[in-house]
């Protein structure tokens, strides 16, 4: 199984197409060619996304018959969620100091 790496789920997210693959498989597990249907893209560009997604520890596969079924990977989904959530208190402990600041500035 791939494992995350800070960054990587970031840029991967960073292409159209591969965030509207993860919206796909955040509703159920797919295959290429499911994915390929959902999307005005070709299965070997789908492929293609799916190695970088891989890669970035974004999705996971399995063999199903002749068939490779996707699915999101929870530990790098959960990473990124770690990532903006560690973003999202620095934001909010920042906006607290310059409220704090400007009140006792105020008094």
């Amino acid at each position: 199984m791939a494992t995350y790496q800070f960054g990587e789920g970031w840029d991967a997210l960073g292409d159209p197409t591969r965030r509207a693959i993860v919206a796909c498989l955040a509703e159920q597990p797919r295959a290429v060619g499911e994915l390929a249907r959902e999307l005005p893209i070709s299965r070997p560009a789908v492929s293609q996304h799916l190695k970088v997604l891989k890669d970035a520890g974004l999705v996971v596969d399995r063999q199903a018959g002749t068939r490779r079924v996707y699915r999101l990977n929870p530990a790098g989904v959960a990473a990124l969620r770690d990532q903006l959530d560690t973003f999202w208190h620095r934001a909010l402990d920042g906006y607290q100091e310059v409220v704090d600041q400007t009140s006792e500035e105020d008094s």
